[in-house]
């Protein structure tokens, strides 16, 4: 069974590119394996995550994620069983909310950054939606 899982988390020094690239390599190098497939969004120091799978291996990986220690304030937004995947194409593909137009993030939020702490689960999967349909989305690796 298929399941996506949403969450949000914050960078525990959002000074340091090393945690979202470490996160990045270690998805790319560990998730193929498990069959996880998914998007990570990064900006302002807060992360956003959607993760697909089978329902043992995502539950898994997020209990890792609650525990890692380059995450804090780890809230889950959104958890699904789905019929198909909307991130296949990628084994963690990221998006660099700094580079992205104003107006795209004011769509979805009060304000013109990503903060899915005061949007609903919802709201935060259709921007990524929107951002893969907009091909703001690299990494397909």
């Amino acid at each position: 069974m298929l399941v996506r899982l949403l969450y949000a988390s914050r960078v525990i020094d959002p000074t340091s590119s090393f945690n979202t690239e470490s996160i990045l390599a270690q998805s790319r190098a560990h998730n193929p394996a498990s069959g996880i497939t998914g998007i990570l969004c990064y900006g302002g120091g807060i992360f956003l995550q959607a993760l697909e799978g089978g329902r043992n291996q995502v539950s898994e990986l997020y209990g890792h994620i609650q525990q890692d220690k380059r995450h804090k304030d780890v809230v889950l937004l959104h958890y699904e069983e789905i019929s198909e995947r909307r991130f296949g194409s990628w084994t963690m593909g990221q998006v660099n909310v700094s580079k992205l137009n104003n107006s795209l993030l004011l769509k979805y939020s009060e304000k013109p950054e990503l903060d899915p702490y005061s949007v609903s689960g919802k709201m935060s999967l259709a921007l990524l939606e929107e951002l893969m349909a907009t091909a703001s989305i690299i990494g397909r690796s």
